[in-house]
């Protein structure tokens, strides 16, 4: 947690920009309560920026209700962050436009170039699920320690068009690394197991012998990345068996490197909930560029956990994050091998053969209407559910690899 923002914020001619708050549960600590030991059990927090774009009115107005027009800000001096997202009120509310930010290194006080945010990341929970109260947002960026962010909103239509309501910059601090021990403990990570290994417990759990579950790769639970268990909402919520593995990119870029993923997952976690306003993490799983592999949402790696990963078709899924954004960077051969011993594993524990195909049932989506029988591929990818870009194209072309070597580490 950080004390508050400095009080000289500039803000350009193009946007009205009240004073930044922070979250209501949380209080920045003091600085000198950083040091030692009680450093790790601080959880990071996440400061919002509001906009109030050209051509609405005062904040309570009929008109800043229905705002217009381009969105700027320049918040030259800020606490320290590492990830940055756009967000608004209504979850329904489609921000039609381009959004850039471009932000300070808190090292080198060299500012980055403009990049983009993914207006339309379509990682979300159902209409109907038990999701908490959801807010529209793009998919956050990783854009590493930094200190000052600027950004702007282009509606599409040279303007024309309407920005959603509420529109605010959210800045994601994710707090200290836990502190690791130099050997593998139960509550840290699950080891590897090996296929007759694995199948033996599968066996013990449900009571029934299943030959086509792969091995058990390494994984690395909430514990061992750090998640603040207070941050999300009480309880599980589960779907009858797992179907399908749904394979998305997180989108924060691919800026980071394996030694940063805990902080990466802690600020995505952070987002998800604060932010977007879902229940937990929204994916079951990630993996990085080395091939970690890490429990996403709580609930147990191996039961058939809910998640707000593709709208229309959490129920009866999983859904895998990569971490980066793969449109035109290629995903490592390390993340793809990572992806495939995962899906082996945890498809197989519900008898889910990975080069086949299965159905479910629209929730409603873009692309099918809630209520329709779709046959899709036991391990789709997130644009085969609802029409975007992910999980980007370069990562979206392994799927048929990927599919061929789970099934040969269950056996088939």
């Amino acid at each position: 947690m950080r004390a508050s923002l400095a009080s000289s914020i500039g803000v350009t001619c193009a946007a009205l920009l009240a004073l930044p708050f922070v979250l209501p549960d949380e209080v920045p600590a003091p600085r000198q309560q950083l040091a030692g030991s009680q450093a790790d059990t601080l959880s990071g927090s996440t400061r919002s920026l509001p906009l109030t774009p050209r051509g609405a009115g005062a904040p309570g107005s009929d008109r800043a209700a229905r705002p217009a027009g381009r969105a700027d800000l320049n918040s030259p001096d800020v606490e320290p962050f590492s990830l940055v997202g756009v967000v608004w009120d209504d979850p329904r509310a489609v921000l039609d436009g381009r959004v850039q930010v471009r932000t300070r290194a808190a090292d080198t006080g060299r500012w980055s170039p403009w990049l983009d945010l993914d207006a339309h990341p379509a990682d979300a929970a159902d209409p109907d699920a038990a999701e908490g109260r959801a807010h529209g947002s793009t998919a956050p960026l990783w854009v590493g320690a930094s200190n000052g962010v600027e950004a702007r909103v282009r509606p599409a239509g040279g303007g024309s068009r309407s920005l959603p309501a509420g529109l605010r910059l959210d800045l994601v601090d994710p707090g200290p690394d836990p502190l690791r021990p130099r050997s593998p403990v139960p509550d840290l990570e699950l080891p590897e197991l090996t296929k007759a290994g694995a199948e033996l417990q599968a066996e013990a759990e449900t009571g029934t012998a299943n030959p086509y579950v792969g091995p058990r790769p390494r994984i690395v639970l909430r514990k061992g990345w750090g998640a603040d268990e207070n941050l999300k909402e009480k309880g599980y919520v589960y779907t009858k068996t797992v179907k399908a593995a749904f394979v998305h990119h997180s989108a924060t870029g691919n800026g980071y490197s394996c030694s940063q993923s805990a902080s990466v997952l802690r600020s995505i976690y952070r987002y998800h909930v604060k932010s977007s306003g879902w229940r937990d993490f929204g994916y079951n799983f990630a993996v990085d560029k080395c091939g970690n592999i890490y429990e996403g949402r709580a609930g147990g790696v191996a039961k058939p956990v809910m998640g707000a990963h593709t709208l229309g078709f959490n129920t009866d899924s999983t859904g895998i994050a990569v971490l980066g954004t793969f449109g035109s960077t290629n995903p490592s051969d390390a993340a793809v091998d990572a992806v495939a011993k995962l899906t082996a594993w945890k498809l197989g524990l519900h008898g889910a053969d990975p080069q086949g195909a299965t159905y479910l049932t629209s929730g409603g989506s873009n692309l099918y209407k809630k209520g329709a029988n779709v046959r899709l591929n036991v391990i789709s990818g997130h644009r085969d559910g609802f029409s975007t870009e992910c999980p980007g194209q370069l990562l979206y072309s392994r799927l048929g690899d990927l599919r061929w070597q789970a099934g040969q580490l269950q056996g088939r």
